[in-house]
């Protein structure tokens, strides 16, 4: 059984190099891991915590059986104004509100961080709300690929061969810490 790796983006932007990483991590996902995009941000609804309750909004409940389906969750955003975008940290909310097994609860969790300029505002938000939800930070798994759209090849795949190796080991590194039996 390959080891299930959950990719979230924290961006709705079309052309985001932060979907480009996750999407290259589809296609370069080692054998024995399955990389699975998730496609719903643009979906969800603003958190309520008065709608955290049965019948879930059609989108909660889907992003909530991704993360409880997934071994380990790959996440990669941009940084707005220095910090998380709304419409990502509301995501990050939702999963928070879970307390079924195989929730956010202690899934080993990493990030991809694709910004030449560094992204440290929006990564140590996420850092923190990642510990809030006592997520597993794996560490070796967290990696900075700056890219520009120019890096990115005519199907909007990262095209740097280095590049695409980093995102492979970041995988394989989330694999091994999600999956060390498989």
């Amino acid at each position: 059984m390959p080891c299930r790796i959950l990719l979230v983006s924290g961006s709705l932007r079309s052309a985001s190099t932060n979907t480009a990483a996750l999407r290259t991590a589809v296609a370069v996902a080692p054998p024995g891991v399955d990389a699975v995009f998730y496609e719903g941000l643009a979906e969800l609804p603003h958190l309520n915590p008065d709608d955290d309750a049965e019948p879930l909004h059609a989108a909660v409940a889907e992003l909530r059986a991704e993360i409880r389906a997934a071994d380990a969750i790959l996440f990669s955003t941009p940084e707005y104004a220095g910090a998380l975008p709304g419409s990502f940290k509301n995501l990050l909310d939702w999963s928070i509100g879970d307390d079924q097994p195989g929730s956010i609860y202690e899934k080993p969790a990493a990030w991809v961080n694709t910004s030449p300029r560094g992204a440290a505002g929006a990564i140590g938000e996420l850092r923190t709300v990642l510990g809030y939800a006592h997520a597993s930070i794996v560490d070796d798994a967290c990696l900075d690929v700056p890219l520009t759209p120019a890096a990115l090849d005519a199907d909007g795949l990262v095209a740097d061969p280095a590049s695409r190796e980093q995102i492979a080991s970041a995988l394989q590194a989330l694999a091994a810490a999600a999956c060390p039996s498989r």
